[in-house]
């Protein structure tokens, strides 16, 4: 709820003349009534991998907020004129060196997900993929994102531990 209270707030201004004279629709719809100025905040998307070893999840702990010190999947928001498998594919090998190919991502769900990024309120859709792994030998290529990785055994997941709501519903509702 304060999420969203801060999104009502965050548009004090019309981008296009500066007019205070602005109104916010669930930080989704700005209107100017002095230019009839319109500017749509629509969600953006992003991908987070769940990879598996035996009865083990790999989750990463962010080094950067939102969410510093929580655990999270790899993954991140998709580039314009990129596929979502894509996507998946170039963070997983931006964020821990892996080279894999979209035929080894299963698809899973979308769920959505706030995301507050230096005090910018985005809403996200995330989009989940499984990926299983023939070896638990991983390492971290983007620590300046990440500060480690842990495999955890499916029934010792903590999911107080885990930052974005998203991940949080996602691996409650199909890995535990």
């Amino acid at each position: 709820m304060e999420l969203i209270n801060k999104q009502q707030s965050f548009f004090k201004y019309c981008p296009n003349c500066s007019s205070p004279n602005v109104t916010n629709q669930n930080n989704f719809k700005l209107h100017c009534s002095d230019c009839d100025f319109v500017l749509y905040h629509n969600i953006a998307a992003a991908v987070a991998i769940i990879f598996t070893y035996q009865d083990k999840i790999l989750f990463t702990e962010r080094n950067v907020d939102p969410d510093k010190g929580k655990l999270d999947l790899p993954g991140g928001f998709i580039d314009p004129n990129e596929t979502a498998e894509e996507a998946a594919c170039r963070e997983i090998n931006e964020e821990l060196g892996l080279n894999i190919t979209p035929k080894e991502l299963k698809f899973i769900t979308t769920s959505p997900n706030n995301y507050l990024y230096k005090n910018v309120p985005y809403r996200t859709m995330d989009i989940f993929y499984e990926c299983e792994l023939k070896s638990e030998v991983i390492s971290i290529k983007a620590a300046d994102e990440i500060k480690a990785l842990t495999w955890i055994k499916r029934n010792e997941i903590d999911l107080n531990k885990i930052g974005f709501v998203s991940i949080r519903s996602v691996i409650g509702e199909r890995y535990l």
